[in-house]
């Protein structure tokens, strides 16, 4: 079946599951009345039938009517869900995608009897602005072309890589909460600048489209960063001297700690949803 022609439905009407929605209408991916939302918070359903999304009853109901369930809830609400939907009758027949963090397809398919389709993804926040980047992985009995079909949902709201389950925990430090860290570089480089006097909504942009451009000529050109750094480092200039203090400083060794200390959280989590 085509994906224009699929229903697809949303457990949980958070910002993720907004942004998905939002991305899927703008790309015309599929229709608004192909689309169905269910959450218990009243406000969140209103806002959703303002975009001209239809409102589920229940879980159950919107689980029965679609052909592609996106478990949009916190990992620790995945178990009273999952609960709660283990007993419709034709599950095998519906794809089941997860996007929190820590929360394995094993664990999924364990709370059905049947062999239960599921694709685990890992997005992130610039998801909200169509910019996001999600990591995915599945495992049989999902088909090649399900897979397919889940990834051009993604598509939507930015770009989208595929990878083994074994390495979703790392995917953790190195997307979904990445750019936590690039928000803290921006931060910090802004109140360098307004300390030498440039205003901060001055500072925040020149910074923000600093750092979009340079992530973009590393996308573009193909060449390794280090080429990049090395060709905007002139002999005895500005750029050299800041790049000294900052290896001085421990820079890089500390962006690798911390993505280390990200990951072995997210390994200590997952274990609560093996």
């Amino acid at each position: 079946m085509e994906l224009s022609k699929m229903k697809i439905g949303f457990i949980g009407a958070g910002n993720m599951a907004t942004a998905i929605i939002k991305g899927l209408v703008k790309a015309a991916i599929v229709d608004k009345k192909n689309v169905l939302v269910s959450d218990l918070n009243c406000n969140k359903l209103k806002a959703m039938e303002d975009m001209g999304i239809q409102a589920a009853s229940n879980n159950i109901a919107l689980v029965e009517n679609s052909d592609i369930i996106i478990l949009a809830v916190k990992p620790n609400i995945y178990n009273v869900v999952l609960k709660e939907i283990s007993s419709i009758a034709n599950i095998t027949n519906k794809i089941f995608v997860s996007i929190a963090a820590g929360i394995s397809i094993k664990y999924i398919k364990s709370f059905f009897k049947e062999d239960v389709k599921v694709i685990r993804t890992m997005p992130n926040t610039p998801a909200l602005i169509g910019e996001g980047m999600t990591v995915t992985c599945y495992e049989p009995p999902v088909t090649e072309y399900e897979f397919a079909l889940v990834n051009e949902i993604f598509k939507s709201i930015g770009k989208v890589e595929s990878i083994n389950e074994n390495y979703m925990n790392e995917v953790v430090a190195v997307n979904g909460s990445s750019p936590a860290y690039v928000y803290m570089m921006i931060e910090a480089m802004a109140d360098a600048a307004v300390i030498r006097g440039i205003p901060r909504d001055m500072a925040y942009r020149l910074v923000s489209q600093s750092i979009m451009g340079a992530a973009k000529m590393v996308l573009e050109t193909g060449k390794h960063p280090g080429e990049l750094k090395d060709a905007v480092c002139s002999p005895g200039g500005t750029t050299i001297q800041a790049v000294y203090q900052l290896e001085k400083s421990g820079f890089r060794s500390s962006l690798m700690d911390a993505m280390e200390k990200c990951t072995e959280k997210a390994i200590e989590l997952s274990k609560k949803y093996i």
